[in-house]
Formats: C-alpha cells, structure tokens, sequence
C-alpha cells in the first residue's frame, strides 16, 4: 500500500486530537496559543501554551482562539494547525496532507467557508468535512445507516451537539453553548459567592473532572485547591467536595437538559419511540463526570449510556472514514466547493 499522510482531526474549543491514516491517533494537545500582548508575536501553542495559563508576566496572553467550536482567530488557528500537523506527521509530511475534519452541527455556510480556508493556508491539499455528531456515532461504532432513530449528545468544551440520527443522516440536531467550559464557570462562581474563594479556570477544571458529580454521591469526594481569599487578598487553601460541585454546576446541568428536551419535541414520533427504547447515548470529554447518565435519565424517563472511550470517538469517527472511504466517503462533506463559493 502506498504511503500516506491523511489525517482525521477533531478541532475543538479545549483540545485537538489528530488520527493519521493506518497509525490511529498520534496527537492530543489543547488548543491553546501563547502570544505577546504588545508585538502579537506567537510564542507558544499546545501543551507549552496551556502551562502558561494564569503563570505568565502581563505582557503573555495564553488565549484558545477558538469559542464554542468557531474559529475566533483565523490566523492563530492557521499557524496552530500547522504546527500540530508538523508535530502530528512529522517526517511523513511528504506531501500536504487530505484531511477529514469535523464540526458542530450548527456551523454555518460562511463559518465552514472561513475553516476550509484556514485549514488551506494551514498546509491541507484537500478538506473534507464530516458533521460532529456523525463522527461521534461512527466512532462509537453505532450502526448509523439503520432504520431506527438513534440520539447521541456530544459534549466537548464549547458546546454540546445533540443530534437524531436515522439511515446515515441528522433528522434533527441543536448545538447547545453548554459543554464543559460552562461547567467549569459555573464552579469559579460558586466558590467566589459560597466561599469568596477566588481560582483560575485550570483548577476549576481539574475540580470538575477529579470530584465532580451531577448527583449527590454516597461516597462523599475532597479536594483541596488553593485559591486567593477575596476577603483578606491573600492566599487559601480549602477542602472542597463533590456535593459542592453537584451544586456549583446544577444551572448548566439543566441548561443542557432542556436542550435535549427541545431536541426530543421536535422528534418525528416513530424516531422519538426508538430513541424511548433504546436510549440516548452520550460522547465527547464531559460525558465522563460521575452521574450524568442517571440525571439526564432521570430528568427526562428516557434510558441514557455512556460511550466507550467518549473523548476519543469523534477522532475515531474521522479516523473511519478515512480508512473506508469506498463504504464512509458518502457521509463527507467536500470542502473544495466551499472554498470556491460553489
């Protein structure tokens, strides 16, 4: 077989992760670029860049410029992208790789426009698009071609892209601006109101993911972080459970809720029975926190699982595709036409 470089990528708020044609996934890094706030030069992206977050002299910004899966920062995402893609294929960048890319249900024909084009100027031969929430489907291995109606509701950092799949396609789909950043916001306002304990966006999402909880647990969960005391202006540290995290996100929780909710109303009935029978399943990066399964179950009476591996399905998805393009090629979406405003 001849050697190849095509690569699936799963561009997101949070992270990126890139899967290369016949090797799987070969990076994960945050999205996330260090500038100087005076002469805009870039001084960092990735894993460096995150580590510079809320450690940095005031003259370094450590910015995502993507917000709630759209491209904030066309050129910061141009050269992200060519550096991960060099650190992805690395000596195997013989030639500008084909990409399969996946995006939110909700982008609009000028955002895709704006993303084929980055992606150009970023090193791609060719771009080919691939909704999220399929991706997420093929790579949960779910049969997305059946008959019957299935529902699945990826959560990533800047939304949640609740979809109903039947015979390959999205009946109907709503892109919630309710994924795991808003989580970690709604902690940071907790503890400044309930504690006047004031931290960063990193504790409170290392908070999230080690004790939180949609539910109140039976076996209680610490953690101590440390924070400024808005009252004195000095430093703390306080022991925080997960039943404070259970509180801090309730708002978002419901939030999210109710956008499924609206998702199921606007369900054709025969869908909306198969979806009662089989249930909703959920993917991306938050659908891991302790108990939501059984709060989205329990708030709406329809079963609800968890995928395996949900941080990794819709990178797997892309992946799929581009290892059966003769069976999957169907579910792209050919970015050239776009670019060229065909």
């Amino acid at each position: 077989m001849a050697a190849t470089n095509d690569i699936g990528i799963d561009l997101g708020t949070s992270n990126i992760l890139i899967y290369m044609k016949g090797k799987g996934i070969v990076l994960r890094e945050p999205t996330v670029v260090a500038i100087d706030r005076d002469s805009r030069d870039i001084l960092a992206f990735g894993d460096e860049a995150r580590r510079m977050i809320g450690r940095t002299p005031s003259n370094i910004l450590a910015i995502r410029p993507l917000r709630e899966g759209v491209i904030s920062d066309h050129e910061l995402v141009s050269f992200m992208l060519k550096g991960f893609v060099l650190k992805a294929v690395g000596k195997h960048m013989f030639a500008r790789p084909r990409a399969v890319l996946s995006l939110p249900t909700s982008v609009n024909e000028m955002e895709k426009r704006s993303i084929i084009s980055t992606m150009f100027d970023a090193g791609m031969r060719r771009t080919q698009l691939l909704d999220r929430s399929l991706a997420a489907a093929l790579g949960a291995g779910l049969p997305i071609d059946e008959a019957y109606g299935t529902m699945i509701v990826d959560i990533s950092a800047g939304v949640s892209d609740i979809a109903v799949l039947s015979f390959g396609k999205v009946v109907v789909s709503d892109c919630a601006k309710t994924g795991g950043d808003r989580f970690d916001d709604a902690i940071i306002r907790h503890l400044r109101r309930k504690h006047n304990l004031l931290i960063g966006e990193r504790t409170a999402e290392e908070l999230k993911i080690n004790i939180g909880s949609a539910i109140p647990r039976a076996d209680q969960l610490y953690m101590e972080v440390t924070g400024r005391n808005l009252i004195t202006g000095l430093p703390k540290t306080m022991r925080i459970t997960s039943d404070d995290i259970t509180e801090a996100i309730d708002e978002p929780l419901q939030q999210l809720i109710e956008s499924i909710h609206g998702v199921l109303e606007h369900t054709p009935a025969e869908l909306a029975a198969d979806i009662f029978e089989y249930g909703i399943l959920l993917t991306g990066g938050g659908a891991e926190m302790f108990g939501l399964c059984e709060a989205i179950a329990d708030a709406l009476k329809v079963p609800c699982s968890c995928a395996e591996d949900p941080q990794n399905n819709v990178v797997m998805g892309c992946g799929r595709a581009l290892e059966n393009m003769q069976d999957l090629g169907r579910f792209l979406d050919d970015g050239r036409k776009r670019l060229l405003g065909r």
